[in-house]
């Protein structure tokens, strides 16, 4: 099966490039028995979730823990009860150990030797490696590589496609102390019940870039990258926004009330803000930099508001190993579902260990344009053979994406659609939820990243149809009940 894999990802990057050489981006598979526990109790988590009636009871069971008795197919996918954690410093080592052996191939070294292409750049949080060869060597490259390896072309994403709203829904204009989410979702709320607006976090925002002289987001930018198409750091940049998006986006998470309302759910967050798509387009190379980046400065969460158009149900799994790198280092990854409509969705958002969100309007009605369906991995070099095939759905959640009101650069403001304001949303509500929790006292590694993750469902304004559906995931985002739900347990 994994031999028949690689060969027919090689064969799609052959077929598919142009010109004589094509950019492939290649995994390693290492030996690492704790990272195989946790991709067997995640996996088995979503296909639980796949059939819970009721996101309360998807909190529930995660609050049980160690104490719950174990199902028996729980037992038959080896699942533990308890997951170990493994330091930052040694996830990275075992990315980099995977790198240097793509570096040491036989094929790369002949290109090294007429200083042509061949190792462009490497992504330790993924165990990848992006290089640039012959599409004849394609081939041989993946021959020569140890262990299980998987082959992916560099492909070209670009931002979802968004609107901006020149006319305001009245329901919209009626909430004059914050934008309209805000208040939705029970930031305010938060921030009067438990003193907490986020302080002390960090979330990461791969995107655009940031305006970092923005009255909103003016000394909150702790951290700044830009990264160019082959996924190699440009030296020297400083903060600022290649279109409107991510300073948008930033808006959303840790924007204040220079415009006369509250616009970020999380005002005393900080953003580290990197460019992974320059003008609105970029490469799996560049946003797979980002993700390394991000992981290594032990950001809170991840916002990825960004993705490539999936037309079926298979997902490239390219950015599978990075998410659960970030995960079993504590960090949830938050994306968008994508701006296509139902039955629809974009990668990396439909990955399956990415916390994808869909959109809501003022009305909790689901956004026409935003995505979500069934997907199904039928075959992987990086998923144990008995856990094929797996089918799951996206979004887990949904959050006001309609008509949203933040930053833009230059000093304004601009209300935009897109699941790409959704997602910020629930950003900002995990730096709330840490901030107004001992979260990060009590849990660690990806047992905290999964907690974070079946709180906010767990709290969710139920909507749609009884458990996950395609439109609200399990529903809209309340991260007021959220905290309640986790002090309640003493975390």
């Amino acid at each position: 099966m994994a031999d028949d894999t690689l060969k027919r990802q090689v064969e799609r990057v052959i077929d598919e490039g142009a010109g004589r050489n094509r950019q492939v981006i290649v995994r390693l598979e290492a030996d690492d028995k704790d990272r195989d526990q946790v991709l067997r109790t995640a996996s088995y988590r979503i296909m639980e979730r796949k059939l819970t009636l009721s996101a309360r009871e998807v909190w529930q069971r995660s609050a049980e823990g160690p104490r719950r008795k174990r199902s028996p197919e729980a037992r038959r996918m080896r699942v533990p009860t308890r997951l170990k954690t493994v330091a930052r410093r040694r996830l990275t080592a075992v990315g980099v150990r995977c790198a240097k052996a793509v570096e040491k191939s036989d094929v790369l070294g002949k290109y090294a030797e007429t200083a042509t292409k061949g190792l462009l750049a490497s992504f330790p949080s993924a165990r990848s490696a992006l290089v640039e060869v012959s599409k004849d060597d394609v081939a041989k490259l993946s021959r020569e590589l140890p262990g299980r390896s998987d082959v992916y072309p560099n492909r070209e994403l670009r931002l979802p496609r968004f609107v901006e709203v020149r006319q305001l829904p009245v329901s919209v204009q009626d909430n004059k102390v914050s934008a309209w989410g805000v208040h939705a979702i029970g930031a305010m709320a938060v921030w009067g019940a438990f003193a907490s607006r986020g302080g002390g976090t960090r979330v990461a925002v791969l995107d655009t870039g940031v305006d970092g002289a923005h009255p909103d987001l003016a000394g909150k930018i702790s951290d700044w990258a830009e990264f160019d198409f082959n996924g190699q750091q440009v030296p020297g940049s400083t903060p600022h926004d290649t279109d409107r998006h991510g300073t948008h986006v930033s808006g959303t998470i840790a924007g204040g009330d220079a415009s006369g309302q509250f616009i970020g759910v999380a005002p005393d967050a900080n953003i580290a803000g990197a460019i992974v798509l320059t003008g609105g387009s970029g490469s799996d190379a560049q946003v797979l930099a980002g993700i390394d980046w991000a992981f290594e400065l032990g950001v809170d969460a991840i916002n990825m508001s960004l993705g490539g158009l999936t037309l079926g149900p298979d997902v490239p799994s390219t950015y599978t190993e990075a998410i659960l790198t970030c995960l079993r280092g504590g960090i949830p990854v938050v994306t968008a579902i994508g701006n296509e409509g139902s039955e629809t969705s974009g990668s990396p958002g439909n990955d399956l260990f990415a916390f994808a969100v869909g959109a809501t309007d003022p009305q909790d009605q689901a956004a026409g344009f935003s995505g979500g369906r069934t997907q199904i991995i039928q075959e992987s070099n990086f998923l144990p053979p008995d856990l094929l095939p797996l089918p799951y759905s996206k979004p887990e959640i949904s959050a006001p994406g309609v008509a949203v009101m933040s930053s833009v650069p230059g000093g304004g403001w601009a209300a935009f659609n897109g699941t790409s304001m959704a997602t910020p949303h629930v950003a900002g509500a995990i730096a709330l939820l840490l901030g107004a929790t001992n979260l990060r006292g009590n849990m660690s590694g990806a047992d905290r990243a999964f907690s974070i993750q079946d709180l906010l469902i767990g709290a969710v304004e139920e909507l749609g149809e009884s458990g996950q559906d395609h439109r609200f995931g399990f529903g809209r985002l309340d991260v007021l009940r959220a905290i309640g739900f986790a002090r309640e347990q003493g975390l």
